[in-house]
């Protein structure tokens, strides 16, 4: 590039050569723009529940990695999934933090969205102080406070699954009413995610069982079918810097981005949680068709849904580098 320059100021009254200089100039502009290009100039509004699966999302806005890629995103925080729910039933969100079983409710519902990947998750069986189980065997017939429906009771339902046991749920919608039901040993045990579940054992309830070291997927990131069709550089945009944020967390430690963190009302806890993974966190990824098979089947027998859905037709996964 040195020679090029050099040679266009020797012959800079050079018609000819002063166009081939240019046109290197043009080139070189071309090269340095952001690899996505043509993102529309709308917004595009992202819903979230105050949960590990949220992190790179909100680093991604905060850290300026979507505005890197001209994207304008909106992080709209939903404290259940019910209130989510609702927020995309209006058509106010764009795309979400899901789960396989909310997604094909939402097929059958004629409410037409896509999976997109997975998300971060690692979600926690705690027991409470009073109850003195350590052992997730000797849950069999106890008392277990979790969200129906979802992607929380499917995990507490592989467990029992895989231990031989039958349990009892106990819906208490509150958060702050189902904690203080485990700490106080009304329930014998709670199913949370993080960061909820390293405050809990913090206070003194018992990690029993982790969906992540048990190999139990199901969460998702999902987009409206009219975003998808009308905006897919927007969604492509959307995950390089997801992806980024990724790069971030893994280079950075938590304590750095905690006061960002607690913006969107995450405890202190949440930066030592981040900091103690031992492994690196990946990068956005395919929800495997056997997790979606195995978790459409258990909406069947749940009857939340009484059709079997197809991988290909609930998924689409071409955003992902």
């Amino acid at each position: 590039m040195k020679k090029i320059i050099a040679a266009c100021s020797l012959l800079l009254l050079g018609s000819v050569v002063l166009g081939a200089c240019g046109n290197d100039k043009k080139q070189e502009t071309k090269e340095s723009e952001p690899v996505v290009n043509k993102v529309s100039d709308k917004t595009l509004n992202i819903g979230i529940l105050p949960a590990e699966s949220a992190l790179p999302i909100i680093l991604a806005k905060e850290e300026g990695f979507f505005k890197k890629q001209g994207l304008d995103v909106d992080i709209k925080t939903f404290s259940s999934p019910n209130d989510r729910n609702v927020a995309i039933q209006a058509k106010e969100i764009d795309g979400t933090i899901s789960d396989v079983m909310t997604e094909a409710t939402f097929k059958k519902n004629g409410i037409n969205m896509t999976i997109t990947s997975g998300i971060l998750e690692d979600f926690k069986v705690l027991t409470s102080p009073q109850s003195n189980i350590t052992d997730i065997k000797n849950l069999g017939g106890k008392k277990v406070t979790l969200v129906p429906n979802f992607i929380l009771e499917y995990i507490m339902d592989e467990f029992a699954a895989r231990n031989s046991f039958t349990y009892e749920i106990v819906d208490i919608p509150s958060f702050s009413a189902r904690s203080e039901s485990l700490m106080s040993g009304k329930v014998d045990a709670a199913v949370y995610t993080e960061p909820q579940a390293s405050m809990l054992a913090e206070k003194g309830a018992h990690i029993v069982g982790s969906s992540k070291e048990a190999g139990i997927k199901g969460g998702t990131i999902q987009f409206m079918d009219t975003i998808i069709k009308e905006r897919p550089n927007d969604i492509k945009a959307f995950y390089n810097a997801y992806n980024e944020a990724i790069e971030f967390m893994n280079s950075h430690d938590a304590k750095d981005y905690a006061a960002t963190l607690s913006k969107y009302q995450f405890p202190e806890e949440m930066a030592d949680y981040i900091n103690k993974q031992k492994e690196d966190y990946p990068h956005a990824s395919p929800v495997l068709e056997n997790d979606f098979n195995n978790i459409i089947k258990w909406a069947i027998k749940k009857k939340q849904i009484n059709e079997e859905y197809a991988y290909k037709d609930l998924t689409n996964f071409s955003f992902l580098k």
